[in-house]
């Protein structure tokens, strides 16, 4: 069972799976209500969560805590 977005911690180092794509995501900040700015721990990439969103959740939808 995923994770809801309000229980994320900035920090904290999550595994998001949408759509096919699984992304290691470490939180860097909490930019307003379930946005976060987050960074992609494979490619050091630089994202906020609502743009992986952004095309909705899909089946295989998961967001757990790694550490």
């Amino acid at each position: 069972m995923p994770l809801a977005l309000d229980n994320l911690r900035v920090g904290r180092v999550y595994r998001f799976i949408n759509m096919g794509e699984i992304r290691n995501l470490e939180v860097m900040a909490r930019l307003s209500g379930e946005n976060f700015k987050v960074k992609d721990l494979d490619t050091l990439e630089y994202y906020e969560l609502e743009e992986l969103l952004r095309w909705g959740k899909g089946k295989d939808y998961d967001l757990d805590e790694v550490r």
